[in-house]
């Protein structure tokens, strides 16, 4: 068995949340639909799920994670032109 850690992060919503960490090369494993799992494939797995209403202020959100990628140019390419401090990315087709 290979150690490694996983995130569990509370969003206000888990669809915009899975679409933006699926742009960072994460795709959705089994699990409900209440609770998001997410794996890059790489070591890298994220557990999203519903914060307590009202807990997460926009702008105010009081976690982080640190990304680390080989290919950070091509992230940069596929996030071109947006300004994710400013409310958080927008919905992409």
């Amino acid at each position: 068995m290979e150690q490694r850690l996983t995130a569990i992060l509370p969003c206000n919503d888990l669809r915009r949340a899975q679409a933006f960490f699926e742009r960072l090369g994460f795709s959705r494993v089994e699990s409900p639909d209440d609770y998001r799992m997410l794996s890059d494939g790489l070591g890298g797995d994220i557990h999203l799920q519903p914060a307590v209403e009202a807990w997460l202020t926009p702008g105010r959100n009081p976690f982080g994670l640190y990304l680390y990628r080989e290919d950070v140019d091509g992230l940069a390419r596929v996030f071109k032109g947006e300004t994710l401090e400013k409310g958080g990315p927008e919905d992409k087709p």
